[in-house]
């Protein structure tokens, strides 16, 4: 069974995006919480670790 676990910064409400992950063996699995039944990233440990570091810097803000 994977068990995915959404991030401590989303929000209590339902409407909001986020991501939620999972761990299966040495890769991580990234899906969008509004549609837990459709398709999954798989990523390798190493390289989810990449991203988050890149997104905390804000690479990814598209806001700027």
């Amino acid at each position: 069974m994977i068990r995915w676990r959404k991030s401590s910064y989303s929000g209590g409400s339902s409407d909001e995006a986020c991501v939620e992950v999972a761990r299966l063996g040495g890769v991580v699995l990234v899906r969008d919480s509004r549609n837990p039944d459709g398709p999954w990233l798989a990523v390798g440990s190493a390289e989810f670790g990449g991203l988050v570091m890149r997104g905390q810097r804000g690479e990814f803000d598209v806001r700027r």
